[in-house]
């Protein structure tokens, strides 16, 4: 037997208000231990606030959030309980440019957690192979491709172990040929087993990866099914028409 929660993560009532703003609205969401959720909705919908709110980057005024059994609270030892077992990859790629790839993989683990260079750097060299860039390592993030900077990005969240994977529109600064060597490493996590939340616009990852496809505008959760039915048979007009304009 296990204590461990079924729910890694849940959304319970989750309020948000950017000033008068009401950007989440009483939203609910459970994912459970290796499910893969994908988020899709139209830009200002508040998909990216809800994902960014689950590792505490916003505050929530209203409702619970937890995470593998914490709630997040204002108290910042919640917020690093919660951001070790949650790692975030963004729209752009948020590395440093004046650090190595090795670098930028390391640099966290070794002064944050104490883990030494030589172990860090073993497992840097793992994750790389990982996203299928070891042969990248000594260069700098300038030298790299976009697709390739967001593979590093993925290795780097992936370095401290974490329990579930954030994923905000992490091809839509990408270039079209460079989209599907990052949703290729998506895919290999998807498969491993890996607890993710994506907001995309990838429906193609959608249909093939998803548990649950959720569907958000104005800042609720409109509809949320299994990808067979939500493509074939969405219930809600705002859902028809969000994938009228966008599957072709």
């Amino acid at each position: 037997m296990t204590d461990e929660p079924a729910a890694i993560v849940e959304l319970r009532g989750v309020n948000k208000w950017f000033g008068d703003f009401h950007v989440l609205r009483d939203v609910n969401l459970t994912v459970g231990r290796g499910e893969k959720v994908v988020i899709c909705g139209p830009s200002g919908s508040g998909k990216s606030t809800v994902i960014r709110c689950i590792n505490r980057l916003e505050e929530h005024q209203e409702g619970d959030i937890i995470v593998e059994g914490t709630l997040l609270t204002p108290d910042v030892r919640k917020i690093e309980a919660v951001r070790r077992k949650v790692g975030m990859v963004f729209q752009t790629f948020n590395l440093f440019p004046h650090l190595s790839v090795m670098e930028n993989l390391t640099v966290g683990p070794v002064l944050a957690q104490r883990v030494p260079e030589a172990e860090a750097e073993a497992r840097a060299m793992e994750l790389l192979a990982r996203v299928r860039i070891p042969e990248q390592a000594k260069k700098y993030p300038g030298q790299l491709s976009g697709g390739q900077q967001q593979r590093v990005a993925i290795a780097r969240a992936l370095m401290l172990r974490p329990k579930v994977m954030l994923f905000d529109e992490p091809t839509s600064a990408l270039d079209p040929e460079m989209i599907n060597e990052v949703l290729d490493v998506m895919f290999e996590l998807a498969g491993a087993g890996m607890t993710m939340i994506c907001v995309t616009h990838e429906m193609g990852f959608a249909r093939k990866v998803a548990d649950l496809v959720v569907f958000m505008d104005a800042g609720e959760i409109v509809e949320a099914a299994p990808p067979e039915a939500f493509f074939a048979a969405p219930q809600n007009e705002r859902t028809k028409l969000f994938l009228s304009q966008i599957l072709h």
